[in-house]
């Protein structure tokens, strides 16, 4: 995966990142500011590659703008204030509901789109083997690790499930009654091979020494760069111009 500067920088170095806008959006309230980071985001995941960019494309569309739209239009009908713009039926929109929801959801995408664009550039394993070097416990890591992995498991064993109904005459494509039809008998397989491979993953960890009380060590080691020094430093100097900037004005 690590084919670019991008890709081959740090896990941490690109947490840095995530958690600089994160804290920037909120020292630069103005929606505006919050909102420009995502076509800053969209360059860098372009820039990644063309595979992560439309990963972070499909993932954005799918996650954040039905979300998006649904806060909103809550904010503006039914955030509290006097400025009326207009009204629909029973529903009225104010100015303070209009401000109120482009700064909410602005925070929201650039946020949101951060952590898609995180784990869309970085490896699972390498996110948590760089916990485990800052200190993480290899438990506490291994919870990490089955939490961030298990979706996208269970994903391929009822895709897997799926294509095995498909080989039987099992109708699972059409409407969506259809679908629902061909996917409940799937939840019991689905849920038995899910506990099926935690034992498993168990006997294994255990036939590994998993819980010895030892220190752990590991064949898989991560780098840092000179921009993995840099960068964080950079981002830390940033803030603190932003905030001197923000309480300066």
């Amino acid at each position: 995966m690590k084919q670019n500067f991008i890709l081959s920088l740090h896990p941490m170095t690109k947490l840095f990142f995530v958690l600089f806008v994160g804290i920037s959006v909120f020292i630069i309230p103005h929606y505006g500011f919050a909102y420009a980071w995502f076509p800053v985001l969209t360059l860098l995941a372009l820039l990644a590659g063309s595979e992560a960019f439309k990963e972070f494309i499909s993932l954005t569309l799918k996650a954040l703008v039905i979300l998006l739209i649904i806060v909103f239009l809550m904010q503006l009908f039914f955030y509290p204030g006097e400025n009326v713009l207009g009204e629909w039926w029973i529903f009225q929109w104010t100015e303070e509901g209009l401000l109120y929801g482009l700064s909410l959801t602005s925070k929201i995408l650039a946020i949101g789109a951060a952590f898609i664009l995180f784990f869309r550039v970085t490896e699972v394993k390498d996110f948590v083997k760089s916990l485990e070097d800052i200190g993480l416990p290899p438990m506490g890591a291994y919870v990490v690790l089955s939490t961030l992995t298990i979706i996208p498991e269970m994903k391929k064993q009822m895709n897997t499930i799926m294509e095995a109904q498909k080989t039987r005459g099992v109708e699972t494509e059409g409407s969506l009654m259809v679908r629902a039809k061909a996917f409940i008998p799937t939840l019991t397989p689905l849920i038995l091979s899910s506990i099926a491979s935690t034992e498993e993953r168990a006997i294994t960890l255990e036939s590994r020494a998993f819980s010895a009380p030892v220190k752990k060590t590991s064949l898989h080691k991560l780098t840092k760069g000179s921009a993995d020094r840099i960068l964080p430093i950079a981002f830390l100097i940033i803030l603190i111009l932003l905030i001197v900037w923000r309480v300066m004005s």
